[in-house]
């Protein structure tokens, strides 16, 4: 596992961004695993002012990690509108090689299955970013007594409620389930890289790093990847 060390938010977003556009200019057909939240905002924004120079999306597939249940596409919290609004929109790629699961599916397990057969039958991902939460979840994967494999929902903690509650009216419209990939098919990815900044990151990071491999700290599954890049900053270092 490599881990690099940036000094601000923006070397972590740019370095992530590079990681992108070295990915797609390799393979025009790339299949990309993305996240949402705060974190990869810079990313994101960095792809849009420099993607025509650097690269085009038109043969671009996307996975996406997770989304709420209950919410659909046009709901401004869900994260098809997120992807939508805050990258999607602003590049060339083709609305027929964007997946997001559907948060508002009659039959969530089929949902789930579906989900997970169009990973495998498209993928797999050349390469998958992903956030980290305080309790070290990735993606919607919170700390449990198993490690759950593969596309499922999941009910989310108080503590992820609390944590991302700044993007609703109120805690109480935060959606308490949301389907996520599992960590088999996290770990079929081909290349991860990881963001984290922040002190309230850094005790998730250390776990994830340094300790032993649990599912009691999600993150901790990365340590079973060949090829996994973290990108933080100091405060998000400082236990290691």
């Amino acid at each position: 596992m490599e881990v690099v060390i940036k000094d601000n938010y923006q070397e972590i977003s740019q370095l992530a961004a590079n990681y992108l556009f070295d990915t797609v200019k390799k393979k025009n057909d790339a299949v990309l695993g993305l996240p949402t939240g705060s974190t990869p905002l810079g990313m994101y924004q960095i792809i849009i002012d420099k993607y025509k120079d650097n690269c085009s999306f038109q043969n671009v597939r996307t996975f996406n990690l997770d989304e709420y249940v209950g919410l659909d596409k046009t709901n401004k919290c869900s994260y098809c509108y997120y992807m939508e609004n805050i990258l999607f929109s602003h590049i060339d790629i083709k609305e027929e090689n964007i997946y997001i699961p559907n948060g508002v599916a009659e039959n969530m397990e089929e949902e789930c299955r579906y989900y997970e057969n169009l990973i495998r039958s498209r993928g797999p991902m050349d390469i998958l970013f992903l956030g980290i939460g305080p309790n070290g979840h990735i993606g919607f994967n919170e700390p449990n007594y198993y490690f759950e494999p593969y596309t499922h929902v999941v009910k989310l903690t108080d503590n992820t409620i609390a944590a991302n509650s700044r993007f609703f009216d109120s805690i109480e419209s935060v959606p308490k389930t949301a389907i996520t990939m599992g960590m088999k098919t996290i770990l079929s990815a081909k290349k991860i890289v990881m963001l984290a900044t922040g002190h309230n990151k850094a005790e998730a990071i250390a776990k994830s790093i340094k300790g032993k491999v649990t599912p009691q700290v999600p993150g901790s599954v990365l340590q079973l990847h060949n090829n996994v890049t973290l990108i933080i900053d100091k405060d998000a270092a400082k236990y290691l």
